[in-house]
């Protein structure tokens, strides 16, 4: 069923149906006004439990919400969940006619964004280190933009199945991407180093010297091949073979080491490796395979940034899980099944799933206290190459759930926001719909909305609006996880354990100000402007009067008219436990 609706027509069946012409008079901060009531749908007064939810559609012209009063307390979360419109500021206000006016404004939410928490306790342990990565980022996002700004050349001819897969020692001439803003590329030629049943590890002739030893390359090889893959393809499903070798061809090369100028290393990061969908067209350029390209060690710094094979050893795993998401995600949907590719939004947030995935098999194998250097981390220390993405990013879309579209960014845009906040969506549907799911996605339209409700067997918003609001309810303190439904939580992370970790080993600082990224703001009289874009939402809280049996909310324009139906304006509600 759709978002609570069970829960609704329990409380549609206690509740009595509003008047159309009923009104309260709201003061504002410029003076009195007429708060008329026009119901979302439902239009019943919303009787709520402790810990339960409900969604409220704005979308057909309804502006206000009744909710049962008595002092209960209530988490609203206004939301726009669309990709049908222009990622641009909404105006919009929340208010409320029954409390007494507040001081909330533009300025105050600013200074409450920058304001430090108080510091999270009992959360001994540390966070790996913050690794830059912008670098990578803004080399994968103009490979991708490229990518889906040119029109899909020609399917490849069919090849004949290779026989028996090249030799250990074998050479093989490769076409390199060498200069992304000028769109040049460099013939190289590399030897074949390892031969694994699902990857081949090819190594350029000019790779630099004191690079792997032979124990070293064949472990390498063999955690890429006998581990790293089986996770992407467990959960995503098979990419093509094009080139009918029946590997994914892992080419590692200094053109790549080159790709980041050394000066910027130490800021910026560096390019660890890449996915070029170029290798599915038939132009010159192309290697005509699945291939993944990478960097090769280089401790004496001699091309670029100095790489020894134990920092590549942390670094090129996450990545290779990353780049595989979108090898296999751009096969499956453009190259097997001759579509478009599937909207650059979720195919990003499942490739930082699929960083992801490595820390799960690594936690799954050293559960607490096992593989830590301090006993009380939540990661084992083999988890550490893999976390940064989803763990920093997530934080950050959490400072601005507002503003960071879900839906309408792309992966050309820069920004960890939105990124972490796409994250957070996929492992929350994956969590909740089990396996399969990620392949499902991975086999569906390429509309991320589309596809999402065509895997979860429910409508988009309903969707969202359980995501934004587990989101906040996923851990309360001093209570039971299980206080909220599942359907409120996460089932694999607690979120807001790992942001007050994140703050206690990071902040307080502007990066990190407080251990609960998440804040929820007052829903008074005070009628001041907010904004949200679309693809986001917001989150407030409303405590009710002991003497009012009923409060009424409005969500709606700055001018108390109804917000524009393009952008499925929704409520997701939530009534707090005592305390919260």
């Amino acid at each position: 069923m759709p978002f609570h609706e069970s829960k609704l027509l329990v409380a549609a069946a206690l509740a009595a149906c509003l008047g159309a012409c009923s009104s309260n008079t709201v003061p504002t901060a410029t003076g009195p006004s007429t708060f008329v009531t026009n119901p979302c749908s439902p239009t019943a007064t919303l009787q709520l439990a402790v810990a339960q939810g409900a969604l409220l559609d704005c979308g057909a012209g309804g502006t206000t919400v009744t909710l049962a009063g008595n002092g209960a307390s209530y988490l609203i979360i206004p939301q726009f969940p669309t990709n049908q419109v222009a990622n641009q500021p909404v105006s919009y206000t929340l208010a409320t006619g029954n409390l007494a006016a507040a001081l909330a404004s533009s300025q105050r939410v600013a200074a409450l964004r920058s304001s430090p928490g108080g510091l999270a306790s009992g959360l001994a342990g540390g966070v790996p280190a913050l690794r830059p990565r912008e670098r990578q980022l803004a080399f994968e996002n103009a490979i991708f933009a490229r990518a889906r700004g040119a029109a899909i050349l020609p399917a490849l001819p069919p090849r004949a199945a290779l026989a028996t897969p090249p030799t250990v020692g074998s050479t093989q001439a490769f076409r390199v991407l060498s200069n992304l803003t000028a769109g040049t590329w460099t013939t190289i030629t590399a030897q074949l180093t390892f031969v694994g049943t699902n990857v081949l590890l090819y190594i350029d002739v000019n790779a630099p010297a004191n690079g792997f030893t032979p124990t070293q390359l064949a472990a390498f090889g063999q955690l890429f091949d006998q581990t790293l893959y089986g996770i992407d393809v467990g959960a995503f499903g098979q990419p093509s073979d094009v080139d009918q070798n029946g590997h994914v061809i892992m080419l590692m090369s200094p053109v790549v080491n080159a790709d980041t100028p050394a000066s910027t290393c130490a800021s910026q990061g560096y390019v660890v490796g890449f996915f070029d969908p170029e290798d599915f067209t038939s132009s010159v350029n192309s290697n005509q395979g699945e291939i993944f390209y990478s960097v090769v060690p280089d401790p004496n710094a001699t091309v670029s940034c100095s790489h020894s094979v134990a920092r590549l050893g942390l670094d090129i795993p996450a990545t290779f899980l990353h780049e595989l998401q979108h090898l296999i995600n751009f096969s499956q949907h453009v190259v097997i099944n001759n579509g478009n590719p599937l909207s650059s939004w979720l195919d990003e947030g499942m490739s930082i799933a699929a960083e992801e995935l490595g820390s799960d098999y690594y936690e799954q194998k050293c559960p607490p206290p096992a593989c830590r250097t301090d006993p009380a981390q939540i990661f084992p220390d083999s988890s550490q190459g893999f976390v940064n993405g989803f763990l920093y990013d997530s934080y950050q879309y959490a400072l601005l759930p507002d503003t960071a579209s879900l839906t309408l960014h792309s992966d050309s845009d820069d920004g960890f926001s939105w990124r972490g906040g796409d994250w957070a969506l996929v492992r929350y549907l994956g969590d909740r719909f089990g396996s399969g799911f990620y392949q499902q996605l991975e086999q569906g339209p390429s509309d991320g909305l589309t596809a999402i409700a065509a895997a979860a067997g429910h409508s988009f918003p309903s969707l969202f609006a359980d995501f934004g609001t587990a989101l906040y309810t996923d851990s309360f303190p001093g209570l039971p996880r299980a206080t909220a439904p599942a359907v409120d939580r996460f089932g694999s992370r607690n979120v807001r354990q790992l942001w007050a970790r994140l703050f206690t080993t990071s902040g307080p600082s502007t990066s990190f100000p407080r251990a609960m990224p998440l804040q929820l703001f007052a829903v008074t009289t005070d009628t001041s402007p907010f904004v949200m874009n679309p693809g986001t939402m917001s989150f407030w809280r409303l405590d009710t009067p002991a003497a009012d049996s009923t409060v009424s909310i409005r969500f709606a324009t700055p001018g108390g008219n109804r917000l524009s139906p393009a952008l499925h304006p929704q409520l997701a509600i939530f009534r707090l436990p005592a305390g919260q």
